[in-house]
Formats: structure tokens, sequence, C-alpha cells
């Protein structure tokens, strides 16, 4: 089975591919335009990989996009190209416009014009799997009831608003094309080798740098923390036998206020790893709080309870053990982000 999968440079896209690559009767095609999210030693364990090819290609190039479909020929799209960091969204929305919406219907215009020419067969096989966030739905009060695949849309971001966006494209290329697509919408990844403008390895990395680690608002933001493994254990699970036309949830069941989040880090740092110690009696000192975001949602939180039923996945990863392991990570190879 061909699989194209875009975005295979970033992080979720990289353990993506791992896990896929682990099925032998798979053949992976990553295409990225490797930006400066790109973790390129995290592909590089790929290339000896007879089942793994890569394509350096922009999706909003549409006749880039156009070509590689007409030389691969997948049997499956996994969508996962996309900008995806919420500051960079409020200093610069246009770059998640372009990719997030514009490259998106590029995919769906080429592999459109790719279904319709497969065997029955073949498009019995085809599935356009479009990987999305919890934020489209907008956020919630502390009583509310975690997000369902029936939420309402409500983005409050330039970022999940794209997001927002591409899905509607993508349910749209269902409806009236009839191309067989599924959409999941996942809550906060972490995990090794996440890229350091995101919560998790900033506030670790900051924290062995001796940096402050900035915290927005008072940091009573909670959100849904989901180890990156059992994402794509969910991924592979939807890719292979997900239901055309549907949406599933997946989330970590690991609800977190960003200061309770960002002060076990420190915790475990002060208890395992004292010798990155600097300045500071505690990692903990290196706490600054700083303006909120514009637009800063309050809470996210995942029921997964349709895939948990219909696909038979779980998370098998706790937040303790998982953050543990993130943790050692990042001290193991200071070498890959750490600079002097």
């Amino acid at each position: 089975m061909r699989i194209l999968v875009t975005g295979g440079a970033g992080f979720i896209g990289a353990n993506l591919i791992r896990k896929l690559l682990e099925d032998n009767s798979l053949s992976i095609l990553n295409i990225d335009s490797l930006t400066y999210a790109a973790n390129l030693s995290a592909i590089e364990e790929f290339n000896n990989n007879k089942n793994y090819s890569f394509a350096k290609i922009d999706i909003t190039d549409n006749k880039s996009v156009t070509k590689i479909f007409n030389e691969f020929r997948p049997d499956k799209v996994m969508h996962l190209a996309a900008e995806s960091h919420v500051d960079k969204s409020i200093s610069s929305p246009f770059d998640f416009i372009n990719t997030n919406i514009i490259g998106t219907y590029y995919l769906l215009n080429a592999a459109y014009e790719h279904y319709i020419h497969l065997s029955d067969h073949k498009k019995r096989l085809f599935m356009f799997h479009h990987i999305s966030t919890d934020e489209v739905y907008g956020d919630l009060e502390k009583n509310d009831k975690p997000f369902t695949e029936n939420t309402p849309y409500s983005p409050n971001s330039p970022y999940s608003a794209s997001k927002a966006s591409s899905d509607h494209l993508v349910r749209a290329w269902n409806s009236t094309y009839n191309l067989p697509v599924v959409i999941s919408n996942c809550s906060n990844n972490y995990g090794p080798g996440q890229f350091t403008e995101k919560l998790i390895p900033m506030t670790i990395t900051n924290a062995i740098k001796g940096f402050p680690i900035p915290i927005y608002g008072d940091g009573t933001q909670i959100r849904d923390w989901l180890y990156v493994d059992d994402h794509t254990s969910a991924l592979k699970k939807i890719i292979l036998f997900g239901k055309p036309g549907e949406t599933y949830n997946i989330g970590g069941s690991n609800e977190i206020k960003n200061i309770d989040l960002v002060q076990e880090i420190c915790s475990i740092l002060d208890r395992y790893h004292s010798s990155e110690k600097k300045a500071v009696m505690s990692f903990k000192d290196l706490i600054t709080f700083v303006d909120d975001r514009p637009g800063h949602d309050k809470r996210y939180a995942i029921n997964s309870e349709k895939i948990e039923k219909e696909l038979d996945w779980k998370p098998k990863e706790d937040f303790s053990s998982g953050i543990k392991k993130t943790i050692q990570w990042y001290i193991d190879n200071k070498s890959s982000w750490f600079k002097e």
C-alpha cells in the first residue's frame, strides 16, 4: 500500500512515518518544504529503508503537488503539513492562510483528479486523511463537557481559523465530489524531539539554559496533553480502518493547567536532574509571568469515546511517564537544540 504523507519532517509527521514503517507492507512518500520547524535528523533515520522516499515539495506549489500525485499514485494520503504555532499566526497570519487553506485546496484538487481515474478496487481503498486540531472547537469553561465530534466550530486564533477552514474544505470535497475523506482532531501533542517553540520543550530547554520560562497571563489555561506515540498509533488506525466521511477526536485525557504543567517539569528537573541547575535554587525560580496572548483560549478537552469504541484505540502513556521520557530526551540530546 502506498501512502503519501505531507509534512513528514515535522514533529508529528516524523513520528507517524516511524510508526507506519513498522509495517513492511506500507510504502511511504514524505513530502515536506523543510521549514524552520523540520526535524532533519528524525527523517534521516528513514533514508536506508526501502519503503521510504522523500521529496522536497511545498504544498502551496500546485504544479509540484499535481506532479507528485501523478508519479507516486498513492492509495492513501495523510495530510499533516501545516503552520501550527499560534503566536506566529497572530504576527504573520498570511502564512497560515496560504499553507493551511490554499495548500489543502491544492492537495484536495490533486487527490480528486487522481481518485477519479482509479479502478473501482483502488477507489474503495483510497482515503484522504486530514489531520487537524481541537482548537477548531474554540474553548471551554471549567465545567463544560469535553469536545465531541459534533461540537460546533468556534475558532479564536488565525491558526485555528485556518485549520477550521481546511476542515470545511475537506468535508466539502467529500460531500460535493464524493472524495473519500476522514478527519481527525487531536489535543496538544508532546514528546521527544518536539520543536522548542512549543510550551513543553520550551520550558525544558529554557530551564536547562537558565533562561526565563514565560507563562502567559496567570497560567490557568487548561490543555489536554497527548503523547505523540499515542497520537500516531491513532492516526495509523484511522488511515487503515477509519470510515470515509467520519471525524475522530483523539485526546490524551490529561487536562492540566499551564502553570501546573510548568511547575511539574521544574520539579522533575529539580529531583532527578539537579546537575542541570545553574544560578537558581529551583528551576521554578525561572518562571516569569508575561502579558496574556490575545484571544487566548481558556480550556481544551477531548472526548475520545468514538475512536475508542469504533477503532479500539486508547492512549497507552500516562502523563507522568510521558513527561519524564520527554525531559530525559532533551537532556540526552542537547546537541540537537542547545546553542551556547
